[in-house]
């Protein structure tokens, strides 16, 4: 009777896709209206304030999307959308087989990030390649303003000698100041909204202040040299933090295979585990925990970067 409503189901969906023009761009355009709702022009005016912050969720959404975009894989985001709704679809269908209701929230959240997990090193490689530029063009920017005293003659200088992603933002900079509006610092904020660096918010911060008053130009340098500080703790710490991922990795797969191996051990557990009200719930519990330890894990197992502190200085952010 089970394959009787699997089949129904599916010949349901595949008929709702059809009648509807359901295509990958529709669903990902659909998705992102929901996970990233558009901004009115007070939302705008707060963000760029600094009074009101873009939610986690949504600045994740997107740095996901503009990675893709400026690797050239802007495809896979729309695949990887897609595939995320089919995913969460057949998870449902997998909780449905196995007769196991508690599971089926659980199943879905699993089987929808699977296409962003195996995203993630295309982001990852996004991410190291900023922020290798971003320290080569702060580096080189700076030390021609420190000796023209004039940064848009320094961005001017030096825009050859950046590559993407940081060229696009510099040359954003640029238009903005030259073009848009002769407001310098204006354009500035602007800029370092671009990108998601407390260094570099700071640099952008600092490049501010000196246009009052000229001497403050001597910080700059030390701010950069965050940049190199952060680079070599993390190139200290991949080794060490890769070993705790394999050792997590290691336990979850050891967790679910546990199951076929009780069904060789024990059958009489198997069958309390699998067909049992208090086997499914425990199932149910255990993919719950694996799915917010993954999560807590990949966060704390992140590249060190430098934040400012609430009231002046810096710290580090593991």
């Amino acid at each position: 009777m089970i394959w009787l409503y699997l089949v129904a189901f599916v010949v349901m969906a595949a008929g709702i896709v059809l009648l509807l023009g359901l295509t990958p761009e529709k669903i990902t355009d659909d998705l992102m209206g929901i996970f990233v709702p558009k901004q009115n022009l007070r939302d705008k005016i707060l963000i760029a304030q600094g009074k009101k912050k873009s939610r986690k969720l949504t600045k994740e959404i997107l740095h996901i999307k503009d990675a893709l975009d400026a690797t050239g894989k802007a495809n896979q985001f729309t695949a990887a959308c897609a595939a995320s709704v089919v995913l969460m679809i057949v998870g449902c269908i997998f909780s449905v087989m196995i007769d196991n209701f508690f599971m089926t929230p659980v199943a879905a959240v699993i089987f929808a990030s699977l296409p962003f997990f195996f995203a993630r090193s295309t982001i990852d490689a996004y991410d190291k390649q900023t922020k290798e530029e971003l320290e080569t063009a702060l580096s080189i920017v700076t030390t021609s303003y420190i000796r023209t005293d004039d940064i848009l003659g320094a961005v001017k200088e030096n825009l050859p000698y950046l590559k993407p992603p940081i060229r696009e933002v510099f040359t954003g900079f640029l238009g903005d100041a030259m073009m848009v509006s002769s407001d310098t610092k204006q354009a500035l904020r602007n800029m370092r909204e671009k990108i998601d660096n407390d260094i570099f918010f700071e640099w952008c911060e600092t490049l501010i202040a000196c246009q009052d008053d000229r001497t403050l130009k001597d910080t700059l340098l030390p701010i950069v040299s965050k940049l190199t500080d952060v680079r070599i703790v993390n190139n200290e710490l991949k080794t060490m933090l890769g070993e705790v991922q394999k050792e997590y990795w290691t336990m979850v797969v050891l967790v679910v295979c546990n199951i076929p191996l009780m069904y060789v051990l024990n059958k009489d557990w198997f069958d309390t585990l699998i067909f049992s009200i208090p086997g499914k719930i425990v199932l149910s519990l255990s993919g719950l925990v694996i799915v917010v330890t993954a999560v807590l894990m990949m966060r704390f197992t992140r590249p060190v970067e430098s934040r400012q502190a609430v009231k002046g200085g810096s710290e580090w952010n593991i």
